[in-house]
């Protein structure tokens, strides 16, 4: 195969850095594409150019843009990123389609309604164009290592699948997308929620709850539970309940413990690799190259992503009928849940 085009949209200044109002996403993009040999970045847009040139200081890329549409339209390119705040991800994503990209790699969540979400989706799939977003946790080693314990049978049968987290939206996504991760992709039939507006915040210009629960089961009988809260100290958290012990797969000191049945106490499970946001970020770009080289499906495909969107709107909705909602999410004007 020969050299993958590559374009980057969101350029925005790295973690931590002065005037930083984000986690710099892109520049980790940068590096799985600096890590995977089958791609080049070679175009940057970003709607301060003073962002974009700062970015090809530091990673490269031939051409700057300010409208990222004169890229697409420009530059011949086989794969895009998409590095910018929830409510752009739609236009844009769209706007790579059918500019003939190949493939689209964008920042979670997918969108701020269902029905974008779901019109990513279908228009990606329609044209052949592979999508993913960077629910960049399954390549965390400590889930990973999570489900290899799951799958060995060292808590006996999966039972429960437990969450915590700030909010519903932008963290929600993550964990809900591990339950699909540790429950082997199972679908999910059910959903019943609820959520209380007051004492919620911005996040990336989306109004998130001040706290929810959301409560449904998958196909094969297991329960999932995430509770979210902005409170401080709010744990962010997973537990995986089995018939003979439990695993918890957190972001703390130690980012992956086990009780087991009979030992009367936690024990923390050593991880190899690097655990890093960064690490994780780069190791979903370069998944996502190598699936386009050979036709598989990426780990982070928006056919999985979209189920773990589903439960957020689904959780949503619940709420707003104050009710259960029965899966598939057919209502397709579903919004956040989080206006006093």
């Amino acid at each position: 195969m020969s050299t993958l085009r590559v374009g980057i949209i969101g350029c925005g200044r790295p973690w931590k850095s002065e005037g930083a109002t984000g986690f710099g996403m892109s520049h980790f993009h940068a590096r799985g594409y600096a890590d995977a040999p089958e791609a080049e970045v070679v175009a940057l847009s970003d709607l301060v150019l003073a962002h974009a040139q700062a970015f090809q200081e530091r990673h490269g890329g031939d051409a700057l843009y300010e409208d990222y549409r004169e890229m697409l339209a420009r530059e011949n390119l086989d794969m895009v990123s998409i590095c910018t705040w929830p409510h752009l991800h739609a236009e844009m994503v769209i706007a790579a389609a059918e500019a003939d990209v190949r493939a689209i790699h964008c920042e979670k969540p997918m969108a701020p309604t269902w029905a974008e979400a779901r019109k990513m989706a279908s228009i990606c799939d329609e044209r052949g164009v592979q999508l993913t977003f960077n629910h960049q946790r399954r390549f965390g080693p400590e889930f990973r290592r999570a489900r290899e314990l799951l799958r060995s049978g060292a808590i006996g049968e999966l039972v429960q699948l437990e969450g915590s987290c700030g909010n519903l939206f932008d963290w929600g996504t993550h964990w809900f997308d591990m339950f699909f991760f540790y429950n082997e992709e199972r679908s999910a039939e059910w959903v019943l929620g609820q959520v209380e507006p007051s004492g919620g915040t911005s996040v990336f210009g989306i109004q998130v709850e001040g706290q929810a629960i959301s409560q449904f089961q998958f196909d094969n009988g297991v329960i999932g539970i995430l509770t979210t809260s902005m409170a401080e100290g709010w744990p962010l958290s997973t537990r995986i309940v089995g018939t003979d012990g439990m695993i918890e797969a957190a972001l703390r000191t130690d980012p992956l413990r086990a009780w087991v049945k009979g030992s009367g106490q936690w024990e923390t499970v050593a991880l190899e690799g690097e655990n890093s946001l960064e690490a994780t970020v780069a190791l979903g770009v370069m998944d996502a190259v190598e699936a386009l080289k050979y036709g598989r499906e990426p780990e982070l495909s928006s056919r999985k992503v979209i189920k773990a969107t589903e439960l957020i709107f689904a959780t949503y909705e619940s709420a707003r009928r104050g009710g259960r909602v029965d899966l598939p999410l057919d209502v397709e004007d579903v919004e956040i849940l989080a206006k006093a």
